[in-house]
């Protein structure tokens, strides 16, 4: 049962359960079987973060809810049904969740989910920086007007 008592409670959950991931990256870093993965302990590093994120009462498998409000956040919506069904496809273990194991399993294997598609261009769905401050003052040509058309203009 999770504790909600905030503060300094919360903070030490977070830091165990930060262990218990930094544990699990350490037997999938030594397994061998990721081997051929670039970077793997970079990507590692990252999935750790975004599970974290994503685990709100930090039980350490992301249930239905969490995984409908991750993808919310995400602006891609689904239907229970659909959540149902993404979590089946990965939950190895039948327990109606997905652990961190299994979340690895899913980002770094080769079977292509549409939750692993989902959170894999994540940073794509972000929206860019606008620039701000005043537009750089533009000649014809950076508009891409030719010297012999600018008369034509008035």
């Amino acid at each position: 049962m999770a504790d909600y008592q905030g503060g300094k409670a919360y903070g030490q959950m977070l830091d165990r359960q930060a262990a218990e991931l930094d544990e699990i990256n350490r037997q999938f870093q030594s397994s061998g079987t990721y081997d051929d993965v670039e970077d793997l302990e970079e990507k590692l590093k990252q999935y750790k973060a975004q599970f974290i994120r994503f685990d709100l009462d930090l039980s350490g498998d992301i249930d239905e809810m969490e995984l409908k409000q991750m993808l919310e956040k995400l602006e891609q919506p689904k239907t229970h049904r659909e959540i149902r069904k993404m979590i089946a496809s990965v939950d190895t273990s039948d327990s109606g969740t997905i652990s961190y194991s299994e979340f690895l399993i899913m980002m770094l294997g080769g079977k292509n989910s549409v939750l692993r598609m989902i959170l894999i261009f994540e940073e794509k769905a972000k929206p860019k920086a606008k620039p701000t401050g005043i537009a750089k003052k533009m000649s014809l040509h950076d508009l891409g007007i030719r010297p012999d058309m600018a008369q034509h203009l008035g």
